[in-house]
C-alpha cells in the first residue's frame, strides 16, 4: 500500500498532466468512462497520465480529495489540482480540459 501511495503521489507531483479517474465497481457512469478514457489516451499519447483510482479499495485517496460521487475526474500538473468535476465526459471534452496543462 505504502508503495503505491509513493508512486501516486510520484506521478501526480510530476510535470506531465495526469487525468485521475476515481471511479467504483457498481457505478454505470463510471463504466461507461472506461471506452472514453481510452479514447481520449489515444488523443493525447504520452504526454498525459491517466490513473483509474476505485474508491471502495481506496478510501483514503477518495477521501484525501473530497471525492464525494462518482466518477469524479481530476486533473493534477506539478501536484497541484488544476481541474476537477463529476459526471461522464467525451473524450474530446477531456482533451480540451487537458491540452492547456500538456
Amino acid at each position: 500500500m505504502n508503495t503505491q501511495r509513493t508512486s501516486f503521489q510520484d506521478l501526480i507531483n510530476g510535470e506531465k498532466p495526469v487525468l485521475v479517474d476515481f471511479f467504483a465497481e457498481w457505478c454505470g457512469p463510471c463504466k461507461m468512462m472506461a471506452p472514453i478514457l481510452d479514447e481520449f489516451k489515444g488523443l493525447v499519447g504520452d504526454r498525459a497520465t491517466v490513473i483509474k483510482v476505485d474508491v471502495d479499495k481506496n478510501p483514503g485517496a477518495a477521501q484525501a480529495f473530497g471525492v464525494r460521487g462518482v466518477p469524479t475526474l481530476i486533473v493534477f500538473k506539478g501536484g497541484q489540482q488544476v481541474w476537477r468535476r463529476s459526471g461522464v465526459m467525451s473524450a474530446a471534452q477531456l482533451h480540451q480540459v487537458v491540452t492547456p496543462h500538456l
